[in-house]
């Protein structure tokens, strides 16, 4: 008897919870009518679509039941404009090289050592090399105005950007010059040149999140003190793949780097100067979650550690492949991390997790405001 009345009990508490879900999430609410909720997209408009109908896609399915399908959710809407398809690199597999240099107060000692190392990394064989953000000067309020350049003119207004353009020219070898501080007008940037095999600059990237931040007792830094933020995605295409360009902090923003994957990105290099605060807790978690959530190639480029320094870099340079695994890395001191990237990885883990295919367009969209402008 107390069974059957157990039983009864059961069968009713579902019951009860289920018209109560069905009351509460399956029913369109009353007050959201077709003219009031909003289309996420002007190809949803010209198909009449919109999120009206998203609660009738969602069933009780018995075991038996087909599952609903990842097309049904409009992934290709995840992304406005949708996302370019990943293109033909111009190569396969070549090796990076991660240049974590020694910085001092004397700015042509550091261009002439920045030299040197890019010419033992292409000795080693490395076809891409990445520099470590603001590598010719300390990295101080007081020094970063003193040692800024006209990028723009180019020759002795900007020795570091002239040493990266011959260099990359006489050597054959694509260059992600980490990052030095440009000036423009009134104004001073964090920015960061890539130079390709002929010694041009392809792009120029303006550090777009400044590193405003007050972890009291440990680090305060406020950088819009003295640098203005840069207003555009950087993306380049380049004899070893596409590139997308961070600089430091940038990297803790998901949304530049999935704007990066959804512009067809192989690789996004971040120079960077974490300290020792931030550095031993996020520079490894952040650098593994871009590359895990884009499923892409991440590097990182730091200058190495000086104790005696205003500013203390963490160091530990790395890169990363598109499954989240570390694949070269590095301690404190001067080094130079050499590794092979190969791209066919990006497209076999996008294969084994085929999250592009999986997203929820009926539900979130990320807007490329650049994109949309531009078409």
């Amino acid at each position: 008897m107390k069974a059957a009345i157990s039983s009864l009990i059961s069968s009713r508490n579902f019951n009860l919870h289920q018209s109560c879900l069905s009351r509460s999430i399956f029913r369109r609410p009353s007050h959201l009518l077709p003219s009031q909720f909003p289309v996420t997209s002007t190809e949803a408009k010209a198909t009449g679509a919109n999120f009206i109908s998203l609660p009738h896609k969602f069933r009780f399915h018995s075991i038996k039941s087909s599952p609903i399908m990842a097309s049904s959710f409009n992934p290709e809407q995840a992304r406005s404009p949708p996302a370019l398809p990943l293109p033909i690199p111009p190569v396969t597999k070549f090796k990076i090289a991660l240049c974590q240099l020694a910085v001092t107060a004397d700015k042509q000692r550091n261009i002439e050592h920045a030299r040197k190392a890019i010419e033992e990394a292409v000795e080693k064989g490395a076809q891409l090399v990445v520099l470590p953000e603001i590598w010719n000067c300390p990295y101080s309020h007081d020094c970063l105005p003193l040692y800024a350049e006209d990028i723009e003119a180019g020759g002795d207004a900007s020795p570091s950007t002239a040493m990266l353009s011959e260099v990359a020219r006489r050597l054959k070898v694509t260059i992600v010059g980490g990052s030095i501080v440009e000036r423009s007008g009134d104004k001073i940037y964090n920015s960061s040149c890539v130079f390709g095999t002929d010694g041009k600059l392809k792009a120029k990237h303006r550090k777009i999140h400044l590193f405003d931040i007050d972890i009291p007792g440990k680090i305060t830094f406020i950088e819009s003190k003295t640098i203005a933020a840069g207003h555009t995605p950087t993306i380049v295409d380049t004899e070893v793949g596409r590139i997308g360009i961070g600089i430091c902090y940038d990297i803790r923003f998901p949304e530049l780097a999935m704007i990066y994957a959804a512009r067809g990105a192989h690789l996004i290099c971040y120079p960077g100067a974490f300290n020792m605060t931030t550095g031993p807790l996020h520079w490894e978690l952040l650098q593994r979650a871009r590359a895990v959530d884009n499923q892409l190639y991440v590097a990182t480029c730091s200058p190495a550690r000086n104790a005696d320094a205003s500013y203390v870099a963490w160091g530990h340079s790395t890169l990363v492949g598109p499954f989240g695994e570390v694949l070269a890395t590095t301690e404190h001191d001067e080094a130079i991390v050499i590794s092979e990237i190969d791209y066919s990885l990006i497209e076999l883990r996008r294969t084994n997790l085929p999250l592009l295919k999986q997203k929820r367009g009926d539900l979130y969209q990320l807007v490329d405001l650049q994109r949309l402008k531009s078409e």
